[in-house]
């Protein structure tokens, strides 16, 4: 698959770096995690290709070649979603997000159900207010202290990363299996999220446990929230959560995946993806 990259000009005078594949099978957002950039997932362009599916996908704003939009919430982007589809032509569409994608891949299926034919979250997190969840438990300390810096506000936050750093216990044994093979795909998109700064990561961290602007129990599309349960970063009772109260989600737990190797499942979700938007 060639990925055709240029510069969306919006309304607001900022700018959305946008990725598309381009064709005319079933146009699905990929909505990428943190810190990543928004170039859709090379390891599953085979199965893609096999679905006739096309993938559209962008820069968040702060990174990449996206510009800033302070104060932004998780809401937010369903209007930059509606914005790249109408530039593109692209009428209705399916939304898949991994990780701090999860969320943003709600939102679009929350915000635009005129358009959304179905949403997949992969390692996704629930709203930090979800009652009854103790939304930190079973997050390594490391992920736990980054996302308890950003409650306490962007100043914290931002001391918080001036001192980061890379935990790979945050990942388990299958993680980094995946990460070494097919997966070793995030070396390019992670390095080049944080050429410019820690700016999107903040801005992510920050939305993430602030009021969404939305309730996902509005999707009415087909939703499937898969999961690992070994997940050390987004604990997979965050994905149980929204399926007690989504009415159309399907929960798929994989019990010996973490956080990355649950993507080994993305043809699976590809596909459940083409069969229920088509």
């Amino acid at each position: 698959m060639r990925v055709t990259e240029s510069d969306l000009r919006l309304t607001d005078g900022r700018t959305l770096h946008v990725y598309d594949i381009g064709g005319d099978g079933l146009a699905v957002f990929w909505h990428h995690g943190t810190p990543n950039t928004g170039a859709p997932p090379a390891p599953l362009f085979a199965a893609a290709g096999k679905l006739s599916v096309r993938w559209v996908s962008y820069d968040r704003p702060g990174y990449g070649g996206s510009s800033p939009l302070p104060g932004r919430d998780v809401a937010s982007a369903a209007a930059d979603v509606r914005a790249v589809a109408d530039a593109l032509g692209i009428d209705r569409f399916a939304a898949l997000g991994h990780s701090g994608g999860g969320p943003h891949a709600l939102a679009c299926g929350a915000l635009l159900p005129d358009r959304v034919l179905g949403v997949v979250t992969a390692a996704g997190l629930a709203p930090y207010d979800a009652e009854g969840l103790d939304w930190f438990a079973g997050m390594v300390p490391s992920s736990a202290a980054s996302l308890r810096a950003a409650v306490e506000g962007r100043a914290a936050k931002e001391a918080y990363e001036a001192g980061a750093g890379y935990d790979p216990e945050m990942f388990t044994d299958a993680d980094h299996e995946a990460l070494a093979g097919t997966w070793s795909w995030f070396d390019e998109v992670v390095g080049p999220a944080l050429e410019a700064g820690p700016d999107g990561l903040i801005t992510d961290d920050l939305a993430y446990v602030s009021p969404w602007g939305f309730d996902p129990v509005r999707i009415t599309a087909p939703l499937l929230l898969l999961h690992g349960g070994e997940d050390r970063i987004a604990p997979a009772a965050h994905s149980r959560w929204l399926a007690d109260r989504c009415p159309t989600a399907e929960l798929r737990v994989r019990p010996a995946d973490g956080h990355i190797s649950v993507l080994d499942a993305g043809a699976e979700a590809l596909e459940w993806l083409a069969a229920r938007a088509g």
